[in-house]
């Protein structure tokens, strides 16, 4: 995919498969919603939940969006990158809204605002730029593997 064709992917998805390294080295995959802001990915989650205190450890991230249910009609990009850690209860607030507002389409603004308000006192935003993209459209193909 063009990094365009990347972006028009990831705007379709709604969730995001996110792995990061637990303390053993072995990988903790988890599936999240998300939000593009200024050009990152971003999503939300407890405070105390091991993707979080993985990334405490070490900053390392794969984020990683697919669809297909044929071999002919898989598509997907991963990224490999590094999350920044957003603790701050207003900037968590603002990032919890965004992502919820995505993923709730239907519930008025300020009502969504009002739950991440709440939210927000216990978790933590994560924020990845994406670097590192390796895509793939069997779309594309044209039937010839």
């Amino acid at each position: 995919m063009t990094d365009d064709e990347m972006w028009a992917f990831i705007e379709e998805q709604k969730s995001l498969q996110v792995a990061t390294l637990d303390r053993d080295g072995s990988v903790h995959l988890s599936t999240l919603w998300f939000a593009i802001v200024d050009e990152s990915i971003v999503f939300e989650t407890y405070t105390r939940s091991q993707k979080i205190k993985n990334l405490e450890r070490d900053s390392r991230i794969t984020l990683l969006w697919e669809d297909g249910t044929e071999y002919e009609k898989l598509r997907g990009a991963m990224v490999k990158t590094t999350a920044e850690l957003v603790t701050d209860t207003s900037e968590v607030h603002s990032l919890a809204l965004e992502v919820m507002v995505r993923n709730t389409p239907g519930v008025d603004r300020e009502t969504l605002s009002q739950a991440a308000e709440h939210m927000a006192v216990k978790r933590t935003a994560v924020v990845s730029k994406l670097a590192s993209a390796v895509t793939w459209d069997h779309t594309k193909l044209g039937g010839g593997y």
